[in-house]
């Protein structure tokens, strides 16, 4: 453990140059989300989004330096070093989520203080359902990201990626086609009461079920890289 927490430790004095951009990234989330109501309920799941790849950026710092190699000849593991990372991005996606949540009503607050005339209301429902939203959507993101990163790098790995993302939606939307095509039909009612009573906990599962199936994935394919 004290090994990870030196690994983290180095990522975040990594991140620390990220300071002013991401002062300008929620200035500039704010700016937007207060264009209007429906806008506004989305700071939560941009807010994840970019401090979520804030975190990515570590794995391109670490390609850079090479700080793998010199790493592993410290008292720490392969495991570890990949424990580090998923750590890392889980922390800042919750950190993301929870700035999120915390400061889409102090922004509607001081707008309605300015603008009286035109008040926002604050829907906590919708705000907490946008918010487990981006956590799962930047979750699948990484679950993806981060494996392919430790098969082809930092650079590559992005690529892949989005292959990896394009090659999903194809497939969920030709699995749709097929089921039009059959004359399938599903009740959607009862997949809408299901989602509205246990969406947002099955989001939740998903995520750390997503993330916990890419730590194998890249734990293995870390563990056959040679450094």
């Amino acid at each position: 453990m004290k090994e990870i927490k030196g690994l983290i430790k180095k990522d975040l004095l990594n991140l620390a140059s990220y300071k002013s951009t991401l002062i300008v990234v929620i200035i500039c989330v704010c700016a937007v989300g207060s264009m209007s109501q429906s806008a506004i309920n989305y700071i939560p799941i941009m807010m994840t989004a970019m401090i979520g790849m804030i975190a990515l950026s570590t794995f391109s710092y670490d390609e850079i330096a090479k700080s793998n190699k010199y790493v592993l000849t410290l008292p720490t593991n392969k495991k570890e070093v990949v424990i580090e990372k998923y750590i890392l991005v889980i922390g800042c996606i919750f950190i993301g989520a929870i700035v999120g949540f915390i400061i889409t009503p102090v922004i509607i607050y001081i707008i309605n203080y300015f603008r009286p005339e035109n008040n926002m209301n604050i829907d906590y429902n919708l705000l907490l359902t946008t918010t487990i939203g981006g956590i799962f959507g930047i979750s699948l993101v990484s679950s993806i990201q981060i494996p392919s990163i430790y098969k082809w790098g930092a650079e590559r790995g992005r690529i892949q990626m989005f292959i990896l993302v394009f090659g999903l939606i194809a497939i969920v939307v030709g699995i749709g086609y097929l089921l039009v095509k059959a004359n399938i039909n599903i009740d959607y009612n009862v997949l809408n009461n299901f989602l509205d009573k246990f969406g947002l906990v099955v989001l939740i599962i998903l995520s750390f079920v997503m993330l916990y199936v890419s730590y194998k994935i890249a734990y293995k394919i870390y563990l056959k890289e040679e450094n």
